[in-house]
């Protein structure tokens, strides 16, 4: 199990076996949630919205309004 301490800034170091594993580079964003129970779960943000382009090709045949789009207005 892998551990760091928080210093008196607040600030820690991911250790390296873990920065290993989620392939963290510098300037890797870490996304930090907090669950009710205490529990920690720190998610590392590698990719970008613009990675998924192109990863969802279109319903053939199937259009839908902006009307319809817009249900909800």
């Amino acid at each position: 199990m892998a551990e760091s301490t928080v210093t008196t800034k607040g600030q820690t170091t991911v250790p390296a076996e873990i920065r290993a594993l989620v392939n963290a580079q510098a300037g890797t964003r870490l996304v930090w949630t907090a669950m009710p129970d205490g529990t920690l779960i720190v998610r590392a943000k590698t990719k970008s919205i613009f990675d998924l382009a192109g990863s969802i090709k279109p319903a053939q045949g199937q259009h839908v309004s902006i009307e319809d789009m817009n249900a909800w207005r």
